[in-house]
């Protein structure tokens, strides 16, 4: 007998939801104080997140037409699969196992250990275990942790809501009436620039989420495009207030190179008492997001796994826990804490999901000379190719600046993508043994 669960369809509500609910997390409260290290104009930084919210915007609009075309769970795996070759979409597939997720989960776990207000803790084994027990919880109980996403989407909204709203009805406790009439604008052509717009676009990852479970959709020709645009322009509006008002009240010099700014920001504005509430407001939010990112992740390992005789081991067993894809997860999280400072992680993280959304807005282009030929009538991105090349062009920008600046993490990141090439390889061998 079927159960209801596995063939309930989503609505176009759910998706906006959970595209609102992936993309709110660890950048939106971390990544001002790394851009403000060497953009120290204020105007400039809002301009970087504006921007930032054009470019998951652009790539919303062209994963909106992909995925209502093609309509399989799975995002860039299945998507890069079906437009180009198994072979690029095996290693869209492959950063989504090793980066796509488990960098996610590490940054956001290093970041609730420097948002909880209340006792000094180890900040690499602490986030290692806090990811170690949402794992485990994961393995036992989906129906909790699935009523507890739900919830947490809205309250995520809340306190972003709350934060704006007292930033921007209170006035800042010291003179910084003028904070925005810097006019130097040099920096946005510097390297300093591109590489703030890593961390940046970072932040805004999750904009494609709902291009994961496109079967799941009752509709997802409506659907899929109200999610996706829908959620990222509400996510750019919100983000960009919330930088707006960590700068207004918190002296630049005070957030430059800061984890916790929304910790400090609230102090500013409500006293060290109440800041500390909402530092630990944010740290448990922070709990959700790694929770989301389990689970969903651990999924995308599984689906490859049907597919490719080399990870055939994490295939969901019977009674539909992926135990196997979840703890494999959480060890490469947990090498990511141990290895690697933050600032890197988000590097190495943002490069390589970059690259992979980038392959797949080119898809766009075939996708639309296949349109010519078969004549076929679904969702199409508008001002077609404006958008398409904006992303494009954007992320070749940050990827050079980065190379430029941080050569060690892009070479780390080019090694991950031989070693994915190396697993194809070995993956096809396998398979041609059974033959």
């Amino acid at each position: 007998m079927i159960k209801q669960s596995h063939i309930y369809k989503i609505t176009t509500i759910t998706g906006l939801a959970l595209v609102v609910a992936n993309m709110i997390g660890t950048g939106a409260f971390t990544s001002l104080g790394f851009q403000l290290k060497d953009l120290s104009n204020p105007s400039v930084v809002l301009i970087l997140w504006v921007l930032g919210g054009v470019i998951a915007l652009s790539g919303a609009f062209s994963y909106a037409e992909i995925g209502t075309h093609i309509q399989r769970t799975g995002g860039e795996y299945a998507f890069l699969t079906k437009l180009f070759h198994p072979l690029v979409g095996y290693l869209a597939g492959w950063i989504s196992i090793t980066v796509g997720f488990a960098a996610p989960i590490a940054l956001s776990a290093m970041a609730f250990e420097a948002y909880f207000p209340y006792f000094d803790l180890n900040p690499k084994w602490t986030s290692i275990a806090l990811v170690a027990l949402i794992t485990l919880i994961h393995t036992k109980n989906l129906k909790v942790s699935s009523k507890f996403q739900n919830i947490s989407t809205i309250l995520k909204i809340a306190l972003i809501v709350a934060l704006i709203s007292i930033g921007i009805w209170q006035e800042p406790s010291f003179e910084n009436t003028g904070f925005l009439a810097n006019s130097d604008y040099s920096n946005l052509i510097s390297p300093a620039f591109a590489v703030a717009l890593i961390y940046v676009s970072y932040s805004y990852s999750g904009w494609n989420a709902a291009a994961y479970i496109t079967e799941e959709f009752r509709n997802p020709d409506k659907s899929l495009p109200i999610a996706l645009i829908g959620g990222t322009l509400l996510v750019t509006v919100l983000y960009t207030y919330l930088q707006y008002v960590f700068m207004k009240h918190v002296p630049i010099p005070e957030l430059k190179g800061q984890l916790n700014v929304g910790t400090i920001a609230m102090s500013k504005m409500i006293g060290e008492d109440y800041g500390k509430l909402f530092g630990l407001a944010i740290s448990l939010l922070l709990v959700s997001g790694i929770s989301a990112m389990v689970w969903v992740g651990s999924r995308v390992t599984s689906s490859i796994a049907k597919d490719h005789r080399f990870w055939n081991y994490f295939k969901i067993q019977k009674g539909s826990i992926p135990q196997r894809a979840l703890w494999l997860q959480f060890a490469i999280s947990a090498l990511l804490i141990l290895t690697g400072t933050f600032e890197q992680i988000l590097i190495y993280c943002g490069i390589l999901l970059t690259m992979s959304s980038m392959a797949t807005v080119l898809g766009v282009f075939k996708l639309r000379h296949q349109h010519r030929k078969n004549r076929i009538d679904t969702y199409k991105s508008p001002l077609f190719p404006l958008f398409q090349l904006v992303f494009i062009t954007l992320s070749l920008w940050m990827v050079v600046y980065a190379f430029i600046n941080s050569p060690f993490e892009i070479l780390v990141g080019f090694g991950n993508i031989l070693l994915g090439l190396a697993t194809y390889l070995v993956s096809g061998q396998m398979s041609n043994n059974l033959k």
